[in-house]
This record gives structure tokens, C-alpha cells and sequence, in this order.
């Protein structure tokens, strides 16, 4: 009986994990007139779940180098091209402010739930 219970814990387990990683959505924000942009509209403050990623698609004619120094996360994408995306994500709740590097007036203020 014991063993049963344990082996009924331990798929409940993994169904929940497997689960959560299913629903993990990967939320494209492109880099539009030196504006973070959101299905075509400018977005300055954005919220995701945890485990979420961000593809970050640069569609300026000239570079971007997307980066966070925040708590939560700390990561620097590199200067990358017109045409081209770089992704992150987010495995935990908190908030992180997301700016490019080459163009001071773009930032998204991030919150992970």
C-alpha cells in the first residue's frame, strides 16, 4: 500500500511539473523605431509567468543590445542586427527593469508571476 501511494506522489509529481513546462509560453517583443513594441504597440511595462521566455526580434535598421542588471535576473544579449532575435527566460517571480544598452530610452519594466 505504501508503495503504491509513493508511486502515485511521485507521478502526481512529474504530470505537475510537465505540465507547467507545457504551459510556458515564449512571448515575442520586437525592437521597433527604438521602442519595445508588443503585437505592434509600444510597451513600457509587461507580465509574465514564471517560466516564460522573451524573444527579443530586432526590426530597426541598426543594432540593439538588449540587457538587465536586475535582481532577478542579470543577462546581456550582445549587440545584434536588424532581422535577428535573441531569447530569455524567466524561472522566477519577481520584477526586472529591461533596457537596450545603445538606445538609453528603451525600457520595459518587467514582472514575472
Amino acid at each position: 500500500m505504501i508503495i503504491k501511494i509513493t508511486k502515485l506522489a511521485c507521478m502526481t509529481t512529474v504530470f505537475m511539473l510537465v505540465a507547467s513546462i507545457a504551459q510556458a509560453e515564449e512571448i515575442t517583443v520586437t525592437q521597433t523605431d527604438k521602442t519595445f513594441k508588443l503585437k505592434g504597440a509600444k510597451v513600457e511595462n509587461l507580465t509574465i509567468k514564471v517560466g516564460d521566455s522573451i524573444r527579443f526580434l530586432n526590426e530597426d535598421p541598426w543594432s540593439h543590445n538588449i540587457y538587465s542588471l536586475s535582481d532577478l535576473i542579470t543577462f546581456d544579449l550582445g549587440s545584434y542586427p536588424q532581422g535577428q532575435s535573441k531569447s530569455v527566460t524567466f524561472n522566477k517571480a519577481g520584477k526586472a527593469d529591461i533596457e537596450c544598452a545603445i538606445h538609453p530610452v528603451m525600457i520595459l519594466h518587467l514582472e514575472v508571476k
